[in-house]
């Protein structure tokens, strides 16, 4: 194995480990192969493993994620029938060029899985509002800047039906690191994992209906203009509807 090689594993590896770290996921509990598939699910929709990056060697994913070689093999062969990695003789497991941009099956399966994401809704409706509140009074510059970065990112990602969650995920918190408080930017931080599965669920299931992307995406220039022009209360209420809004959408979606 070439340096290069050898840096991008420890690189791939090191990215999983602040994932576990960070949170195990919503199923954590169930079989151990769909807990593997999670984790690399997520890594892969939120573009920590970007397109035809190596995943580690099975080896190294059993180590890691503390189970049998067959369980991790079980994980990555529900991948490659997804559609979102591809195996090459001798080299190892590799994300696709040309993945699909949602899994074939819904990553919400249960209602206990449901409820967790909505769970998680209920949390940042509890605490974004006043984020979005106290960034409209203390943004600065480069705020703003990181903002309009990732809702050009989210809008580029939309319109070519890809995830986007780096990017959706990026502008709220550039939102709660706007308020100068790192607490809140901490708390939003340990929801990222169940924020990429919820809306990558969300975008499987409103794959054919545009018109809600459309409807995210205006509401998220929206509580950016209430921001940029200084409106804490326009901001603050701008937030809450959007979150409302997501819980709804995410609702009648799943009850399809």
């Amino acid at each position: 194995m070439t340096r290069l090689h050898r840096s991008r594993a420890t690189e791939a590896l090191s990215t999983l480990e602040s994932l576990l770290a960070a949170n195990p996921g919503p199923g954590r509990g169930g079989r151990l192969a769909e807990q593997v598939h999670g984790t690399l699910v997520h890594a892969i929709v939120s573009g920590r493993f970007p397109p035809r990056s190596r995943l580690p060697a099975e080896t190294e994913l059993a180590i890691l994620f503390e189970v049998s070689r067959p369980v991790v093999r079980e994980a990555l062969d529900q991948l490659r029938d997804e559609g979102l990695i591809e195996s090459r003789r001798g080299s190892g497991s590799y994300v696709r060029a040309d993945s699909s941009p949602m899994p074939a099956l819904p990553l919400a399966r249960s209602a206990e899985e449901i409820s967790h994401f909505l769970h998680g809704l209920e949390l940042r409706l509890a605490i974004e509002p006043d984020c979005a509140r106290w960034a409209a009074s203390r943004r600065n510059a480069d705020d703003l800047q990181r903002m309009e970065t990732m809702l050009i990112g989210f809008e580029e990602a939309a319109a070519g039906n890809r995830p986007g969650h780096d990017a959706d995920f990026g502008f709220h918190l550039a939102i709660a690191e706007a308020t100068g408080n790192p607490r809140l930017a901490a708390v939003l931080r340990s929801l990222d994992y169940d924020l990429s599965h919820a809306v990558t669920l969300w975008r499987h299931l409103a794959a054919q209906k545009q018109a809600t992307i459309r409807h995210a995406l205006a509401e998220h220039r929206t509580l950016f203009a209430a921001i940029r022009a200084r409106r804490p209360q326009q901001a603050s209420d701008a937030m809450r509807i959007h979150l409302e809004n997501a819980r709804n959408r995410f609702l009648v979606l799943t009850r399809q």
